[in-house]
């Protein structure tokens, strides 16, 4: 009994050291990002940025919307953050969607780690359906169709950042005919 009982143990300590590390949502939320075209190319050319594996978005004429991230400088996580919004207008539906936001430089990433942080009005995406990806930035929105977010695929209207940010966003599921950031409001704390 012994012998049968040591032979399990080395058995699954044996599994154990052969088995894959999973990665974790947020390391998968930044692949999709990094293969996912005109995003992919941001994370070269940026100081950091601040990512949401998943905020939920519903609405019957007042909405809102929810999401959870972290937030990197550099290379590094830094922090953790949170996104809300409440919107009043014509919208029905709900949505879950991954979002990027790119810090072009310093002065951007502390003006959204300096506190609450909110994009305005004019901050706009295009609706999106489930297998469909968006891209928002505070200039303008395009759209592009995929297949998911293991072939998701992003677009952009504009050439880069717009008052240092970039923000892009990945459809995971849901269908909802608006789909504004703005009026998003984030908070920050520091790991």
């Amino acid at each position: 009994m012994k012998l049968h009982l040591r032979g399990c143990l080395a058995f699954l300590l044996l599994a154990l050291t052969f088995t894959p590390a999973w990665a974790d949502e947020y390391s998968d939320t930044i692949k999709v990002f990094e293969n996912a075209g005109e995003s992919g190319t941001f994370f070269a050319k940026s100081y950091g940025y601040a990512v949401f594996p998943t905020v939920g978005k519903g609405g019957i004429g007042i909405g809102g919307a929810y999401g959870k991230g972290r937030v990197y400088a550099q290379g590094k996580y830094l922090g953790d953050t949170t996104v809300t919004q409440v919107s009043v207008g014509f919208q029905l539906g709900g949505q879950a969607y991954s979002q990027i936001i790119f810090f072009e430089d310093k002065r951007a990433f502390d003006e959204f780690t300096s506190g609450n942080f909110e994009f305005g009005a004019q901050a706009s995406a295009v609706a999106i359906t489930a297998g469909a990806s968006a891209e928002a930035t505070t200039t303008g929105t395009s759209a592009g169709a995929s297949g998911g977010k293991n072939n998701a695929t992003t677009t952009t209207a504009g050439t880069g950042f717009h008052k240092g940010m970039a923000v892009f966003t990945v459809a995971k599921g849901g269908l909802m005919y608006e789909a504004s950031i703005g009026g998003q409001k984030f908070s920050y704390t520091p790991k």
